[in-house]
């Protein structure tokens, strides 16, 4: 049975798959909690699709949302994640 899909999902099929696949799905994994952090952040400003297309880029440069990872980022890595123009929100 197909469950109906709201409004706001449109036609863009990465919109689609993740209304279908993700939005209001409990999650319960750490990383994937992470990343919804990282994402909603990023987001402040900007339409949600804007930042579904740059989810590659954020997995990316944030290592895959590995919170130990991150938590290990020295200063220089920092700035050179501020200075890539895919992890900045309005770029």
């Amino acid at each position: 049975m197909q469950s109906r899909r709201c409004p706001w999902a449109g036609t863009d099929p990465l919109y689609v798959r993740y209304h279908d696949e993700e939005w209001g799905v409990p999650v319960h994994d750490d990383r994937r909690l992470f990343e919804m952090l990282i994402l909603e952040g990023a987001q402040a400003g900007l339409s949600w699709i804007t930042i579904l297309r740059k989810r590659p880029a954020y997995r990316t440069a944030f290592d895959r949302f590995d919170p130990r990872k991150v938590a290990k980022y020295d200063a220089r890595r920092k700035r050179a994640l501020l200075l890539r123009p895919e992890t900045r929100a309005h770029s």
